[in-house]
């Protein structure tokens, strides 16, 4: 046998061919890749999930990112194309009774309600047994308990560990990258608060932190303060703004005194990041508020208001967040809600970005995991089934697929969001930008050179910026019909202000005389749930500068793209079980990317 058959037989060998395909693969970009993936996930170690039949694990949920298949609510599920990074996100709330279910040896594990837990049956059992010992437990103002059942903080650090080592596992520099991360559940009066917990690397601390520890936004925050000052990298995502009752861009903190300077720099420096979109809709905006904003009824999810005491204001959604935060910089010099936007599911099945409209089965069990309970039930307490998206997939443009790479792309807000397509959207800013650049090298290239990315900061001056744009289509999904530019800003006298303008667009239109595009057209037939590209463009890029510029406003511009028609999960789930499109339920969808802001201050 020769010595190189030799060395082909050997583990060293394939360590050897993996350590330098790494190494090729993770070689750095300096005008950045595209990379896609997960930052919003349950698997059977969050206490819902399980409660609703989830037996993924950690680590079964990173192989189906990468491209396993698994069986889920009697429906083999693989990912048509493996993500480029994920996060498990398991709730720290519950995950130590968790450990005590699932693992024989546990401390509790034989415990008389956990036996129970682990021999649920039907649905109303489900549900009546998480009201009987979580919900019944922690429900109205007081401090939030463990059940009975809690065996102690040493299952918390060994159910945490299991979670760390899964990422450790399938890690591969330059190939995948699995982040380490948790969900702080707080939802203090039913307002959705949640916060995402990412990491830059495995120096985690010991045990994460639960809802049930800290029980404010403000005091996450110093908790994550302490484990940097400990060395540890780590940052938060807040979730799905529409439920938060009001309470996630606030005028108050949570002990209802007037926002400080310190809680807005503290925010800022915690929280560069807020999830635009996941299985519970759309947070950007809403038609009732937004009513010029002709795009603005997608998956607006407005059964949420029929659950714990939720109602809708305009404040519950990002851009007006984004516009209040204009105000609060003015009063405060620091702008709290200065955020990039990011992307997830939120999907209670354990399947990272599991989101092609085609392939929908739901996200939480058996309570929406059937066609008739999501076409007349729902998820109990939450939304009803004909309301739920597919949820989104986040985006980010990172020198190298690595969990440094990854995390300071998320730091730096250079990230976006997409409604599910792998759409590819990316702006600059700057004085001078070249408005016809050649492609899109030349228009990166000058972005970086001559202006700023998404997610930062234009530079002070008189003279109006310039931005560049540019937006390219899923390889397997639907043609582009525009890229808009959204404009908010905030005049001397404390007044907000947004404006949307039409950047770039497919097929030749021409606009009004009143300034409005014609609609794209739409090539879908709702007998076969097919659609043709014939309409849209493959790919978009353009310019616009704005000459209304004022350099004493403060303003944010973020870019947005949208595909052409294309049918929604609903119409599939009716067109394969021979029944009726739903009614008052959009039949297509025009699914969309958009980018982090780019931010100008008059003060910086």
């Amino acid at each position: 046998m020769s010595f190189d058959k030799v060395l082909k037989s050997t583990a060293a060998f394939t360590l050897m061919l993996s350590v330098i395909e790494a190494e090729v693969q993770a070689e750095e970009n300096p005008l950045r890749n595209a990379y896609f993936g997960e930052t919003h996930l349950h698997t059977m170690y969050s206490l819902d999930a399980y409660i609703g039949d989830n037996r993924i694990s950690p680590s079964m949920a990173y192989r189906f990112a990468k491209g396993a298949t698994f069986e889920i609510q009697g429906t083999k599920k693989r990912l048509k194309r493996p993500l480029d990074f994920a996060a498990v996100t398991d709730h720290s709330e519950y995950i130590s009774e968790m450990y005590s279910t699932i693992v024989k040896d546990a401390p509790g594990h034989n415990n008389k309600d956990l036996e129970t837990l682990r021999n649920l049956k039907t649905l109303k059992e489900k549900q009546q047994w998480f009201f009987n010992y979580v919900l019944s437990v922690n429900r109205g103002g007081g401090k939030p308990q463990h059940p009975s059942f809690f065996a102690g903080p040493g299952t918390v650090k060994s159910a945490w560990q299991i979670i760390v080592e899964a990422a450790e596992k399938h890690n591969r520099p330059g190939v995948f990258t699995a982040l380490v991360g948790f969900e702080w559940s707080g939802a203090p009066g039913g307002a959705n608060l949640h916060r995402n917990i990412l990491f830059r690397d495995a120096n985690v601390p010991a045990s994460p932190i639960s809802y049930i520890d800290v029980n404010t936004e403000e005091e996450l925050w110093e908790w994550m303060r302490a484990q940097e000052a400990a060395g540890h990298h780590l940052l938060a995502i807040p979730h799905n703004s529409n439920a938060s009752k009001g309470r996630m861009f606030p005028n108050t903190d949570s002990s209802g005194k007037q926002l400080s300077n310190r809680y807005a720099h503290t925010r800022a420096h915690f929280e560069p990041l807020i999830e635009m979109m996941q299985i519970k809709g759309n947070s950007e905006v809403h038609r009732k508020f937004w009513a010029a904003d002709e795009f603005s009824d997608f998956e607006n999810a407005d059964s949420i208001q029929k659950n714990s005491g939720r109602f809708f204001s305009a404040r519950d959604f990002v851009r007006g967040g984004l516009k209040v935060g204009l105000q609060k910089e003015q009063s405060l010099g620091i702008n709290p809600f200065k955020y990039g936007f990011i992307g997830g599911t939120d999907s209670h099945n354990g399947l990272p970005s599991d989101v092609d409209e085609d392939a929908f089965i739901g996200g939480h069990g058996p309570e929406d995991g059937s066609v008739e309970r999501r076409r007349i039930a729902g998820v109990g307490g939450w939304i009803d089934g004909r309301d739920l998206s597919i949820g989104s997939i986040a985006g980010v443009w990172a020198t190298e697929n690595t969990r440094e790479g990854i995390w300071d792309a998320m730091r730096r807000k250079e990230t976006f969001v997409t409604s599910g397509p792998r759409i590819k959207i990316r702006m600059f800013g700057g004085i001078g930008l070249n408005a016809s650049p050649k492609n899109a090298t030349e228009l990166v290239k000058q972005g970086y050179q001559f202006g700023v990315p998404m997610g930062a900061n234009l530079v002070q001056s008189s003279v109006p910026p310039t931005f560049t744009v540019y937006a390219e289509k899923d390889p397997d999904g639907a043609n582009l019909d525009r890229i808009q530019i959204i404009k908010g800003w905030v005049d001397k006298h404390g007044d907000l202000n947004e404006k949307i303008i039409d950047v770039v667009w497919s097929d030749g239109r021409i606009k009004s005389v009143a300034g409005k595009l014609p609609a794209v057209g739409n090539t879908v037939d709702l007998k076969t749930a097919l659609y043709t590209n014939d309409i849209g463009a493959a790919v978009l890029m353009g310019s616009w500068t704005d000459k209304e510029f004022n350099a004493g406003d403060g303003a944010f511009y973020y870019a947005r793209a949208l595909e052409i028609p294309t049918p929604r999960w609903s119409t599939f789930d009716a067109i394969r079980n021979n029944l009726p499109l739903l009614e008052g339920v959009a039949a297509t969808v025009q699914e969309r990317a958009w980018g982090s802001p780019i931010w100008y201050s008059p003060n910086s």
